[in-house]
């Protein structure tokens, strides 16, 4: 998605084991207590209420409050029911998905989740169309239908496996048609949804407040009656409020710095967890090919062979990120490792040949561009670190430059910016979204990105096959595309980190494939 931030393993184990045998000798249950609602502080915020708006963070939220016909129960990685009973292809093309409907849903006002509701919601995504929304993960549906109450059938414009990655996608939340408007987006602040929680109250930017909906029928075992997310501006504050025990877990937004403190004194000083899971956020360079040096290939090039990971990674990030070196994350099936293969550690004197053999014997002039309030306090430092490491090359003068979110995208749509930072955060774990939404004439980027063989060949073929095992070839050669090509730099993959109080468990199982918050596996410890 463009703005939005698998296993985990709990890296405190030793402080967890060193509290246990400070107590009576017995371990703890993990049953919920009544001790109010478990408290969750995130930077993450939703931007809008509505489904049919949302292409961001407020998927975040609508995972709790809202159903889809597909989603991840946890420790799956492929999507699995929930409102829906089953679901599948009925054609051997992948152009038909029928899906049927668990009986008795209800929404949490107590209209009837049917088969016309489910049609009704993707209708309103496509109707309303919002700019920047959800519609365009619909590209290849052509139709629905609701033969019957309980039946829903997808027509595609074209085979594409990756749907039922689509459906799991909060964007596709399912709304009942009488509580909101087919041609127009619902801003009274309200929620009428059939998730495991409804939304109590809500104040946009602070707080949202959730308790349990009795009438959900879904995958999801809820092992506390309420959760109430918090909202803050900045890691620190959050740090802070989590230590005062005013917020039980934080779980998106702790900046690098807070995550090595917490690590280095959690353990021994504070009573504290901190959880780490391996992310599927990337961050990369976009090479403007309107711009008179960027659009040089020697010059990406030479960009490429210059750029330190591991030194970006360890000196601005303090090694809460790994390099990447592929649009491809590892973890998911089909990563390689494309440009250490091509071009293996940094080296100047490559970098130089690659630029003379081009007839380049001047110093390389580029404009970095960067956003200066939306991925994290560490940004600028990361691009003043690019910024050292090309000069220092003697091959590269380099300007910095930087706008916050609102009109930094706006210049990039543009094409102003030669050179710019990008993050993402995946729509579904699979290749295919790591690698469609970069090229063609219309794209996330808003720089147009031309790659025939990808979107002619290897990704309508690696669509018309459901088991993404068998794609990795295409999902390979596309990737050594886009390295040869050099338009797209991958810099670093993140990880998910998780902070919570030690009297809270289950923050090891909560993050889903997309690290979205699965709110209800947390829960308190008994006394003892």
């Amino acid at each position: 998605m463009f703005n939005r931030n698998r296993c985990l393993r709990q890296v405190a184990a030793i402080a967890s084991i060193s509290s246990l045998l400070a107590g009576c000798g017995v371990l703890s249950s993990d049953t919920p207590e009544d001790e109010g609602p478990i408290v969750v502080g995130t930077t993450s915020s939703p931007s809008t209420l509505d489904p049919a708006a949302s292409w961001d963070s407020s998927w975040e939220l609508f995972r709790n409050i809202y159903q889809t016909l597909l989603s991840y129960p946890t420790g799956a990685s492929t999507p699995q029911p929930d409102a829906a009973e089953k679901c599948g292809f009925s054609d051997s093309s992948n152009q038909v998905y029928r899906c049927e409907l668990r009986e008795g849903l209800t929404f949490s006002n107590g209209d009837a989740l049917d088969a016309r509701a489910v049609k009704y919601s993707f209708d309103r995504i496509r109707k309303i169309n919002v700019n920047g929304g959800p519609a365009g993960l619909l590209g290849s549906l052509e139709r629905v239908q609701a033969p019957n109450e309980r039946e829903v059938v997808f027509h595609l414009n074209k085979p594409d496996s990756t749907f039922p990655f689509v459906l799991a996608t909060p964007a596709m939340s399912i709304v009942s048609p009488d509580a909101y408007p087919d041609d127009s987006l619902r801003k009274d602040g309200d929620v009428v949804g059939s998730g495991p929680y409804t939304l109590d109250s809500y104040s946009e930017g602070k707080e949202a407040v959730l308790v349990r909906n009795d009438a959900y029928k879904g995958y999801a075992e809820r092992r506390n009656d309420a959760v109430t997310v918090r909202y803050f501006q900045d890691s620190a504050t959050m740090v802070k409020a989590l230590r005062n025990r005013d917020i039980d877990v934080t779980y998106r937004g702790l900046a690098a710095g807070d995550v090595v403190e917490l690590q280095g004194k959690s353990s021994k000083d504070e009573e504290i967890q901190l959880v780490e899971g391996t992310g599927t956020d990337i961050n990369y360079l976009v090479f403007n090919p309107k711009d008179s040096w960027a659009n040089k290939k020697a010059v990406r090039q030479a960009v490429a062979q210059v750029v330190d990971r591991a030194a970006i990674a360890h000196k601005v990030y303090k090694d809460t990120v790994d390099p990447l070196y592929s649009m491809v994350p590892k973890g998911l099936t089909g990563h390689t490792t494309g440009y250490f293969d091509d071009y293996g550690d940094p080296d100047v004197a490559k970098a130089r040949k690659i630029l003379t053999e081009a007839g380049i014997n001047e110093r390389v002039p580029l404009t970095l561009w960067y956003t200066s309030d939306r991925y994290g306090s560490e940004t600028a430092g990361e691009f003043k670190e690019l910024k050292r490491q090309l000069e220092a090359s003697g091959l590269f003068t380099i300007s910095l430059k930087s706008r916050p979110w609102k009109t930094y995208v706006e210049g990039y749509q543009k094409g102003e910016y030669p050179v710019f930072g990008r993050g993402w955060f995946p729509d579904f774990p699979d290749a295919e979204n790591f690698i469609a939404p970069f090229v063609g004439n219309q794209n996330a980027l808003g720089t147009p990105y031309p790659a025939p063989e990808i979107t002619g060949d290897l990704l309508p073929r690696s669509r018309r096959e459901s088991d993404r095992a068998n794609v990795v070839k295409e999902f390979e050669e596309a990737q050594q595309i886009l390295v040869d090509d050099a338009r797209l730099l991958p810099l670093w993959q993140g990880r998910q980190y998780v902070a919570a109080s030690r009297d809270v468990s289950g923050a090891e199982r909560a993050m889903d494939p997309s690290t979205i918050m699965m709110m209800w596996e947390l829960h308190r410890k008994t006394a003892w």
